[in-house]
This record gives C-alpha cells, structure tokens and sequence, in this order.
C-alpha cells in the first residue's frame, strides 16, 4: 500500500454539527482504515458532539495553527517561505481555506481525505494501492462550457440542467436520472481524495494555487473542482487514478436533495452501487439549511423514511447520545 491507512477531515469554527460528526464516526466504523483525524483550526466547543468523537474507536481530534502548519509544506515542498501562509489568508470564506488545507495535509502526511459532508458506507483499503486519487461527479457546467460562446453546446446543457431540475423534484427522480447519466459531464471533485506523503500531483495543486491571481483564487469551486479539471487537461495529473462517480458520488449535486425527502419506506442499500465508499451528500447545494436539523434523535426518528437517516442508522449500530 503507498497510501497511508488513515483519513484526515478539516473543519474551519469552534462549533461542529451533528451531520458532520457523524461523518467522522462513519469513517471510523467502516473505512476500515487505522486513525481516523478530525484536524481542526478553532477550540471546538465542548458538548454532546465533541464527547462522542472522544470516545470513538481510532478516531483524534488534532488543533492546528494553519501558518505553523503550512510553514511545514512549504518547506517540504520546496516552497518559498510565507507565501502559502499569506495566500491562505488572502482568501475570505472558509471553504476556500479549506480547499488549501486540504491538498497540504495530503501532501505533508499522505492518506485519504474527506469533506464532512459524507457517510462512509465500506472500506478504503481497496483503494490504498495507488499513488494519488480523486474521484468523478455527474455535473451540468464544467468550466469549458461556461466559457464557450458556442450557442448550440450552452443550448445542450441548458435543457441538461432542466432535466436534471425536474428529477430533482419528482418521486424517485434520483433513480431515473441514473438512467441519463451517460448524457453528463463528469468531473473531478476535491470531497474524497487519496495521496502518498510527497505526492507530486498535490504539490504542483499547491503551486498552481499559488499562481492563481487575487480575482481567480476566490471564484467558486477554483481552488478545487476546476483547479482538478484544469490540471488533468493540460496533462499534468500524471499517475493520478480516477474513480467513476459510483465510489464517492452515487448521488450528484441537485440530485442529493433526494437524500432528505421522506418517503414510505427509505432502503440505504437503494443508494448503494457497486464499489461504493462514500456518499457525499453536498451541504453546499440545498441541502446546507438541513444541516442544523440533524441530530441523533431525528436519525432515530427517520431511519425508516428517510435516505439520509437509512444511511446513517446502517453504518452506525449505536447512535451517540445528545445530552
């Protein structure tokens, strides 16, 4: 294995929600990996969510001082002192922060990383054998048909995004559109991604970041998703393996919506596909205002009627307490 056996999560703020906590317990029960960190940059503060992370199996609450921390990359990558220091702290929203994080803690300590917004269904290990991974999505507007001024190729993907607006809505439309995806772009997404410490593939991340100007770092999705794509079409992802949208996207952006609504009967293996680790399940897109409403008791309460408590109740068989 040249992946290390462990899975980092980054969080930016003193208080941690239950949706995210349960994603570091799923890490810990089912990736099957050794340690399981939860790096954060704040005091967390202290509660029933902060006690069930202690007392989980394999799983360390690590506080880091981003400037120390990426003082440490820069001199293992090569890179000139403070200048990852000063653009971390050029950008002002925490998940661009994030986003640089990320890529240095890959690179400096190797493993697997995860965004808090995912449910760890089965083991990593199978994973461990390659050098550098991300993973794949089903999206409507990659960055190269935003900027084309080709009206027939913006035409195709307005009626993709209308389709994709419809099954978002109606019954079982996540089923359906897993009938359509052939007709969707894929793209890299920076949620779960694996390296060896050193990666070549994450250092030239930090370097590209790096050479962004003060207007592109802080457009959307720029230091991750796109920054992938842009690397992976100008020929420098080099031994980066590529995984279908099945591993850690069974159900895309929009389309996740479906992870909350309450139906008759809710089946967690329903979301499932096959070779799937993580579902992601996008706090950025719609889903984010749901995010305070989750908490053990509302998974107990719809573990029977809702996906995303379906999903929860099977890979957690004890539910922490909230008092």
């Amino acid at each position: 294995m040249t992946i290390p056996a462990r899975v980092h999560f980054c969080w930016i703020g003193p208080t941690l929600p239950w949706a995210y906590v349960f994603a570091v317990l799923s890490a810990a029960a089912r990736s099957g990996m050794d340690e399981v960190i939860l790096h954060h940059t704040d005091a967390l503060a202290e509660g029933p969510e902060i006690r069930a992370l202690r007392a989980a199996a394999r799983v360390r609450l690590s506080r880091i001082d981003p400037a120390a921390y990426l003082a440490s990359v820069e001199r293992a990558a090569g890179i000139a002192e403070g200048r990852l220091s000063a653009f971390y702290q050029s950008v002002p929203r925490p998940v661009q922060r994030a986003d640089i994080l990320r890529v240095a803690i890959l690179y400096r300590e190797g493993g697997v990383y995860l965004d808090l917004d995912t449910i760890t269904v089965a083991s990593f290990r199978p994973l461990l054998g390659a050098a550098q991974f991300v993973g794949t999505e089903f999206i409507v507007w990659p960055q190269a048909v935003c900027a084309t001024r080709d009206w027939r190729i913006r035409a195709r993907h307005v009626a993709l995004a209308a389709l994709r607006r419809v099954l978002r809505t109606v019954p079982l439309g996540w089923k359906l559109f897993r009938r359509v995806t052939h007709l969707y772009y894929r793209g890299m997404n920076n949620a779960a991604m694996g390296a060896q410490a050193g990666s070549p593939f994450f250092a030239t991340c930090l370097r590209h970041m790096l050479a962004m100007s003060p207007q592109e770092r802080v457009r959307p999705y720029a230091l991750g998703p796109h920054l992938l794509d842009a690397l992976a079409a100008c020929g420098e992802s080099g031994t980066l393996t590529v995984h279908d949208p099945a591993i850690f996207y069974p159900m895309p952006p929009e389309i996740s919506e479906h992870l909350f609504r309450r139906s008759r009967h809710a089946r967690a293996q329903d979301v499932l596909q096959p070779g799937t680790c993580v579902v992601h399940w996008y706090a950025s897109v719609r889903t984010k205002q749901r995010v305070a409403r989750i908490t053990p008791r509302s998974v107990r309460a719809d573990r029977e009627r809702q996906l995303f408590s379906a999903l929860v109740s099977m890979v957690l068989e004890t539910l922490p307490d909230e008092d």
